[in-house]
């Protein structure tokens, strides 16, 4: 990922429009908010670059989230499973990825794609399929459920070791080093935490460049599944802030006071007066597409939906925050900001 993120620095524009954010015209054009024309779909970086295969060293002691202290003394068939995939690539990254037996629904990295999928019904664990791959051990988190199944799988003698689901930039690096810590690769998960903090320098260097002095779009993450009738806006706490932080973006979702995934409220939509919208594209896709986005209650009476406004990435990506977050903040970047 090193080299190959500024080269992933491009943007796929969605063929019903174009995201195009200058400024308003005007002597003081610099320090008028970025103005967007309509839709764009922001580009896949390239997969991540694995380190070298790491030896681990065995047996490893872990204090869990649980407050179970797991031993783990067997690394050779690793699931690491969760709602946004990010366990996987990080295991992936480390140079692991050959020990993974099996992946959850979430995990898009093209070389773990041949793994069999141990979830169902979208991000439940089973516990059958997974019993079958017979794992040595599963680094998990409370995203994915439900939790009796983690404890059924504790119970047949599994090391199951639950990790912190939070997902931001701040918590990026000490998940990547208590994943290296639980599978005994502690020098791997030293020099993946340190190529992360470059790239991620690189990829604010690069965002700042594209925004200037221009205040960010005011923006609103939605998850939204519309053959399930789900519609939710995510505020702080949820990763989406965090994520629109770092493109420079003002969250309104986090400013209305909206804490972790809530219910859409139309009237609060509204008010919250957002000018662009973040999407995964499944799940825009799923309420068919910007014609049925605005169709949505109170989406279409806010500036963003009468603009069209809606910036996409895949669901693998947008709010992972695994190792690969710098090369995803800067292809979100590119398709906000334009080229």
């Amino acid at each position: 990922m090193r080299s190959a993120l500024l080269r992933t620095l491009t943007v796929v524009v969605a063929s019903v429009g174009l995201v195009a954010c200058n400024s308003a015209a005007g002597t003081d054009a610099s320090a008028r908010p970025v103005e967007c024309s309509g839709p764009a779909t922001a580009a896949e970086p390239l997969p991540i670059e694995p380190l070298p295969e790491p030896t681990p060293k065995m047996p490893t002691s872990f204090a869990d989230t649980s407050g179970e202290t797991v031993t783990v003394t067997d690394v050779d068939r690793i699931l690491a499973l969760d709602t946004y995939g990010t366990l996987a690539s990080t295991v992936y990254a480390l140079g692991l990825g050959d020990h993974l037996v099996g992946r959850d629904i979430s995990t898009g990295i093209p070389a773990l794609q041949h793994l069999p999928v141990v979830t169902h019904n979208g991000h439940q664990l089973n516990a059958e399929a997974i019993l079958d791959l017979n794992p040595s051990v599963i680094l998990t988190d409370y995203t994915i459920g439900p939790l009796e199944v983690q404890l059924q799988l504790r119970d047949a003698g599994i090391p199951i070791v639950i990790l912190s689901d939070q997902r931001t930039r701040d918590t990026t690096v000490p998940q990547i080093k208590d994943v290296a810590k639980v599978l005994g690769v502690l020098a791997a998960g030293d020099e993946l935490a340190a190529r992360f903090e470059k790239d991620l320098e690189a990829a604010n260097t690069h965002i700042a460049e594209l925004v200037g002095d221009k205040p960010g779009p005011r923006m609103v993450f939605l998850y939204m599944r519309g053959n399930a009738g789900v519609y939710y806006w995510f505020g702080k706490g949820s990763g989406a802030a965090d994520l629109i932080a770092g493109l420079r973006g003002v969250d309104v979702a986090t400013e209305v006071g909206v804490e972790g995934e809530r219910p859409l409220n139309a009237e609060g939509l509204v008010s919250a007066a957002p000018d662009m919208f973040l999407m995964m594209s499944e799940g825009l896709k799923s309420v068919g597409g910007v014609d049925g986005l605005v169709d949505v209650p109170g989406v279409g009476d806010t500036e963003a939906g009468e603009k069209r406004c809606v910036v996409d990435m895949s669901d693998f990506l947008i709010l992972s925050f695994g190792p690969n977050y710098p090369a995803t903040l800067s292809s979100l970047a590119d398709a906000i900001y334009g080229q």
